[in-house]
């Protein structure tokens, strides 16, 4: 239910290419669509190759979810890491709530200062949800907007351990009662 919805809300929202203020509004300044604050997914990952004839060679990602456990995953070039997560069935709980739509901050990852380097800027919109992760640091980064390549095959990203999951405070205060 909540992919359909999410599907249908991605699809409504892509399809909104009209001007912010009509010609009625009591405002006379029309936004140009530079301005307009679009819809973000991890489908249009910033480091995803833009050629269509790439090999599908694999590349290996390490992830040490909150238990301390090192869970390896293959990932294609231009591949989200929330995408490699779900693809490979990794046991992290709760990560990508919000499916890649930019609306959360659960697929929050901290990188090695090396690789964080080698990573695309950060968006404001991906500051925004930053802001509201746990355990945030210098080299934080959502899964959902940072995409695989070649120069950060191999590497070793940390789910962080502390992190804001409504559904486990709520099993947590039905237990006491």
């Amino acid at each position: 239910m909540a992919r359909s919805v999410s599907t249908l809300l991605r699809n409504i929202l892509s399809r909104l290419h009209g001007p912010i203020c009509s010609k009625n509004d009591l405002s006379t300044q029309v936004l140009s669509k530079s301005h307009i604050r679009r819809f973000n997914t991890s489908a249009k990952c910033q480091d995803a190759k833009s050629s269509t004839g790439s090999s599908e060679e694999n590349l290996t990602v390490n992830f040490i979810n909150r238990d301390g456990e090192t869970l390896t995953a293959t990932a294609k070039e231009g591949e989200s890491l929330l995408d490699v997560v779900i693809r490979n069935h990794l046991n992290i709980d709760g990560f990508g709530a919000c499916e890649g739509t930019l609306a959360c901050s659960t697929c929050h990852l901290i990188f090695d200062q090396k690789v964080f380097d080698q990573l695309s800027s950060i968006t404001d919109e991906e500051m925004d949800m930053l802001d509201l992760a746990f355990g945030l640091t210098n080299t934080s980064r959502l899964g959902c907007q940072v995409c695989m390549k070649k120069a950060i095959d191999k590497m070793t990203v940390r789910v962080p351990t502390d992190v804001s999951d409504v559904r486990k405070d709520q099993v947590e205060k039905q237990s006491k009662q």
